[in-house]
This record gives structure tokens, C-alpha cells and sequence, in this order.
């Protein structure tokens, strides 16, 4: 099987577990800061024919990692994801084939469609009974178009967030039994 478009129809779920949803975006426009959200989850639905397919994703922003906590404390805020009155981040697909996932990201309440490329892991049976699949995705938005414009000039010239951001998905999904 090379194609996501083998996949056996039906219903998969995201394994969390196995499964990183991250994030990278320029700091004082010289280096890169990464993070990532612990708590997300998805339901993958595969039909037939696959481009009937569609996936709904779920990321709970507070859940952000950045390996700082009082970086993650200001992400969390109103200058950036403002939790308390935007708790989640939700992705509805509108379209999908093997190499591309289309769909509207709302973040903040803004919604906006993207475009993922995908890159097809391929499918292996597991140990508890389950058929598990695997996928990256990528792609890239402008934070101010969901609302995150929050910023800093520097001194030389420059700001202290980029306005870019690359998201990295490495998603594990699992068919059938459900384990760890």
C-alpha cells in the first residue's frame, strides 16, 4: 500500500500517544523557537471513493508546549490565544487526496482554509488487534490572518515574533482496537 487512498474505509483515531501536532516560528527574526500541543485529538474517516474522506481536528490550546513556561504563560494570554475566551483550535477538512489535506483552521474564533501536504507513512497491523497508519503533514500560515498579531520591534530593525508560522503534523492513526 502506498497511497492513503488504499486505506480500508471506516472510522480511524488519532493515537495522541504516537502522534505530535507542533509548530515553528522565528524569534528576533535569527533563529527558530519550536513547540508543540500535548492535548489534541482527530477522527479520521476514510470512504469510499477516498476523496469523500474527511478529517475533524480538535487542539486545546493550553495545551502548548514551548519547552518555556513563561513563553507558553504569554501564548496562553490575550496577546496571543487568549484561552480563556478561545480555549480550542478546530480543523474541518474540505478536501482530500493523497498528497494534499484542504479544510478551514479557526483559531480565535477566525476561520480560514488551509492546505496541508501529506506525506503517507503507510499502514502496519499492531499487536492488540488494530490496523495503525501513519502520516506527516505540513504547512505554513500568516499568524495576524487568525487574529495573533501581538509584537515587538527590536532595536536594528526586525520584530521579535515572525509573522510565519510552519506546522508539523506526525500523526498515527489507529483502526479497531484501541491501545497505547
Amino acid at each position: 500500500m502506498t497511497t492513503p487512498s488504499a486505506l480500508k474505509p471506516g472510522t480511524w483515531n488519532v493515537d495522541a500517544a504516537h502522534s505530535e501536532v507542533g509548530f515553528t516560528a522565528r524569534h528576533l527574526m535569527v533563529s527558530k523557537v519550536r513547540g508543540q500541543f500535548k492535548d489534541f485529538a482527530a477522527v479520521v474517516t476514510v470512504a469510499e471513493p477516498f476523496d469523500l474522506s474527511s478529517v475533524e481536528a480538535t487542539i486545546q490550546l493550553a495545551s502548548v508546549d514551548t519547552n518555556s513556561t513563561d513563553r507558553d504563560t504569554h501564548l496562553k494570554s490575550a496577546d496571543f490565544f487568549d484561552v480563556e475566551n478561545n480555549p480550542t483550535l478546530t480543523f474541518k477538512s474540505t478536501k482530500v487526496t493523497d498528497s494534499t489535506l484542504e479544510g478551514l483552521l479557526t483559531i480565535k474564533g477566525i476561520t480560514k482554509p488551509v492546505t496541508f501536504d501529506l506525506e503517507f507513512g503507510g499502514v502496519s497491523a499492531d499487536p492488540w488487534g488494530g490496523t495503525r497508519a501513519g502520516f506527516e503533514a505540513t504547512t505554513e500560515i500568516n499568524r495576524k490572518d487568525f487574529g495573533l498579531s501581538w509584537n515587538v520591534a527590536v532595536e536594528g530593525g526586525g520584530v521579535l515574533v515572525g509573522e510565519k508560522v510552519k506546522i508539523a503534523l506526525d500523526i498515527q492513526l489507529v483502526q479497531g482496537v484501541q491501545a497505547a
